[in-house]
């Protein structure tokens, strides 16, 4: 498995290993002991899944940017099973050197690669093709109650989503009306 470190600590890019043929192909798509290696190496806390969560998205679906709040704070694996998605992660810790900053990777059934999102990180995503498919393993159960969602076009942050791949943005009511940056209630 390939590991590539991005510009925010703690936001890693997972690349597995894929061994195909004519036949088709075979990966490890989990394996808590690797994961828990790299972690280790680069100082980071060591997270235990407890939820696993499967999407349907259409092409143009913009889900985000979520997350829940303590003590349901959730980090994040996740990865694209059929389609393509650009996915984001944006640091809302309030101390970190990096606050505000975000992290995009294309994330598809192709690429197989793997996002992983630790707590203190808002999520989201674009849907790149139709039935996009996404799965997450969580550390934490949702709570309705402690999920938080920040504005997806937020001017602070300017994330630059490939928005030119789709024709319509489609968002839900809930992240229509999501606060921006400045105002929300983030990870200390």
């Amino acid at each position: 498995m390939k590991v590539i470190e991005t510009k925010v600590k703690g936001l890693l890019i997972f690349e597995p290993k894929v061994f195909g043929d004519d036949r088709g192909w075979f990966m490890e798509s989990f394996n808590q002991k690797a994961f828990e290696l790299v972690l280790q190496e680069r100082s980071l806390d060591i997270p235990q899944f407890v939820q696993d969560n499967h999407s349907l998205s259409q092409k143009g679906v913009l889900r985000g940017l979520h997350y829940q709040l303590d003590p349901f704070a959730q980090g994040k694996l996740v990865r694209v099973v059929q389609g393509r998605a650009w996915d984001v992660a944006v640091d809302i810790r309030k101390d970190s050197e990096t606050y505000g900053q975000w992290v995009g990777v294309e994330l598809s059934a192709e690429n197989h690669k793997q996002f992983w999102i630790p707590e203190g990180f808002a999520h989201g995503f674009v849907a790149l093709e139709d039935n996009t498919q996404f799965l997450y393993k969580t550390t934490n159960y949702y709570d309705k109650e402690s999920e938080v969602a920040i504005l997806w076009n937020d001017p602070k942050i300017a994330i630059e989503w490939p928005l030119s791949e789709i024709e319509e943005v489609l968002v839900s009511d809930k992240d229509k009306v999501a606060l921006e940056l400045e105002d929300a209630e983030l990870f200390k």
